[in-house]
């Protein structure tokens, strides 16, 4: 688990499902102009978490970005994976919530999984 999302974590609050970058963020120009420290501090500082209350999501070091969505305020996860995506596994997710939210989060590992684990615990906590 990554430091900020234990940091945050309130009472009585468990991670139930945790994902990061796929390796694919070494595979492109601005990892080699910056001879692979970029993608390297992206992948250490990008932490994606689906707790048993909320989804928490942060990337960036030197700026920083995060998501703290409750579940309830979900309306929708989707995902986006080209073709090589899909046989990579590793795509786009897009939190949609109430309200208008819109949030996309690129080359994220297993983008499907944590599709599937955000609408399992989602219908285990409205019964």
């Amino acid at each position: 688990m990554g430091k900020y999302v234990d940091d945050i974590l309130v009472h009585d609050e468990r991670v139930e499902y945790e994902t990061g970058y796929h390796w694919i963020i070494y595979c492109n120009l601005r990892a080699i102009f910056t001879l692979f420290i970029a993608p390297f501090i992206d992948s250490c500082t990008g932490e994606f978490a689906i707790t048993n209350k909320r989804v928490i999501i942060k990337t960036g070091f030197f700026r920083r970005r995060t998501l703290e969505m409750n579940l309830s305020k979900i309306e929708t996860v989707g995902v986006d994976q080209s073709f090589i995506g899909r046989l990579l596994g590793y795509g786009t997710i897009t939190v949609i919530g109430t309200g208008g939210t819109h949030e996309s989060f690129p080359n994220i590992c297993n983008p499907l999984e944590f599709e599937r684990n955000l609408e399992s615990i989602q219908i285990d906590t409205a019964r």
